[in-house]
């Protein structure tokens, strides 16, 4: 989980691949219109997202075992993700706004670009002392990223 730019899909993958699972997008789960509002520049509302989360925590639930890219920014969304899929463990990847905008500004054909990096950044909920959220710093290499991923992965109840 994290704001655009922190390497949800990169890690993710790689994570995936050194696991033995399957990797999935929450990206690829938004309809039409949230893609277009993004491709805009225009924040999605708490009622855009609503379908998507419903969509993920199917996802979650249904595809299991998995690693997932999701951006799951507030509390309510996560709450509403363990609804559907309680054993679902997020992994925050956090990382500066300078990074980030490097990032993003160095991608080329996604929705999300650097001009709602701001508004990711203050929809995100750090992490309350009752979640189990794990925090990693997104400014290392994806292989110990992954690596550590996988090793979370794998604990109990969750593989």
């Amino acid at each position: 989980m994290g704001v655009s730019g922190a390497g949800k899909t990169t890690v993710g993958l790689a994570a995936a691949a050194s696991s033995g699972v399957q990797f999935l997008d929450a990206d690829d789960l938004h309809g039409e219109a949230n893609v277009e509002k993004m491709r805009s520049g225009i924040p999605l509302t708490d009622d855009d997202r609503a379908p998507w989360l419903d969509a993920v925590a199917t996802s979650l639930r249904d595809d299991a075992p998995c690693i997932m890219a999701c951006s799951a920014l507030r509390r309510a969304y996560r709450d509403r993700l363990r609804e559907d899929a309680p054993h679902t463990a997020f992994v925050l990847l956090r990382a500066s706004r300078q990074l980030l905008a490097e990032r993003l500004a160095g991608r080329s054909g996604h929705y999300m670009t650097e001009r709602l990096l701001d508004s990711q950044l203050a929809t995100l909920d750090d992490p309350e002392d009752d979640e189990v959220v794990i925090e990693v710093d997104a400014a290392r290499s994806v292989e110990s990223l992954a690596e550590e991923i996988a090793a979370v992965f794998a604990g109990p109840g969750l593989g």
